[in-house]
């Protein structure tokens, strides 16, 4: 395989940003010493299900509600700000490098994966190749917040070569100045539009087709994407503008409505959005340019979409919002609740994996 080129390091933010994290990072822990020590009375959720949330993981909706909801217009200068984003990760050569892995996986062989991303940005994940059919098609997969440090098992396809890319910043990719908490990390220059650690991520994701298709040329024509969560949301951006992937799956997917995002009540690193916005008002128009529900406008890919109706992390509204906007052909799989465990979830994750299989199967 090619080696890799120089990485060279990255640039810090900004003091005063530093400042204002440093800060956060207080207050995050003084809020989690309270959540630790409140004892809520358990509020009745959706069919059944049980929470000691302050506020209502549905948002007050059904799913007829959920989906009228009308996705939001995009900023002028959207396309043509992703589109040129676009075409500066396609000049990338990511010079894919591959060696034996310590993970293993039944009917794959599993390599540890290192690339280059934009700014020379290393990305490490992993490629899986199957070992007990011929590999005919390709997917690159996205992760949650929660970071991923290991392959996943859950795959709709046993004759398919998978790029597991760890975003910038996340897991087997951590680099300083970024952090890896989900709190600081969806901040990390968040207040420079071309800077953004999300639009980076969205380039890891371009890269990280490239370098499928580098590593198997073969697969081009038949290459899918599925992404969870952050990935999901990553997921909605990137597509837009990247025909080279033939249909995607986005499971939970967050970044939509942003101005939803910014005010309905949430856990997880949306609060920490949230506080910014609060502070420092000027983002909101950039995070106006990273919106997953205004990507999804641009969508034309066969589309599966997970959303959930119950999500304390990411709001349903979010969720829906996304798929509202896909002009396209498109497949929903409602999801009883996202984030959040509860007693029908690992059967419900097998009938999502057999939908799967099926809508990935033309591919």
């Amino acid at each position: 395989m090619p080696t890799a080129g120089v990485i060279p390091k990255g640039a810090a933010m900004p003091r005063d940003f530093h400042l204002w994290l440093r800060s956060r990072r207080a207050a995050a822990r003084k809020s989690r010493l309270a959540a630790s020590s409140h004892a809520a009375a358990c509020a009745p959720g959706l069919a059944g299900l049980s929470h000691a949330y302050p506020f209502d993981p549905r948002y007050g909706h059904d799913l007829q509600s959920l989906c009228a909801i009308e996705p939001p217009l995009p900023p002028e200068g959207f396309a043509a700000f992703w589109q040129e984003r676009y075409q500066r990760a396609l000049r990338i050569d990511p010079q894919p490098r591959l060696a034996p892995s310590q993970h293993r996986l039944q009917g794959f062989c599993v390599f540890d994966l290192e690339y280059a991303s934009t700014e020379g940005f290393p990305v490490r994940g992993w490629l899986l190749w199957p070992t007990s059919r011929v590999a005919r098609r390709g997917f690159v997969l996205g992760h949650g917040y929660g970071g991923i440090e290991s392959p996943p098992s859950d795959l709709p396809c046993d004759d398919a070569v998978y790029v597991v890319p760890c975003f910038r910043g996340i897991s087997r990719s951590r680099r300083w100045p970024i952090s890896d908490d989900p709190n600081y990390h969806v901040l990390h220059d968040i207040h420079l539009r071309d800077r953004y650690i999300i639009g980076g991520c969205v380039d890891d994701l371009w890269t990280g087709v490239t370098a499928l298709l580098q590593v198997a040329p073969h697969t081009a024509g038949h290459v899918g994407y599925m992404g969870i969560s952050l990935g999901g949301g990553v997921g909605a951006l990137g597509l837009a503008w990247d025909a080279r992937i033939e249909r995607a799956h986005l499971n939970v997917p967050t970044f939509g409505n942003q101005a939803l995002r910014l005010v309905l009540p949430t856990v997880g690193s949306g609060v920490a959005v949230q506080a910014f916005a609060q502070q420092h008002p000027q983002v909101v128009e950039n995070l106006a340019f990273y919106d997953a529900a205004v990507a999804a406008r641009f969508i034309q890919q066969p589309m599966h979409v997970a959303a959930a109706l119950f999500d304390p992390a990411v709001a349903p509204p979010g969720q829906f919002s996304v798929f509202n906007a896909i002009g396209g052909r498109k497949d929903l799989f409602v999801l009883t609740a996202g984030h959040f465990d509860f007693p029908q979830r690992v059967q419900e994750e097998r009938r999502l994996q057999a939908a799967l299989k099926v809508f990935f199967a033309p591919l």
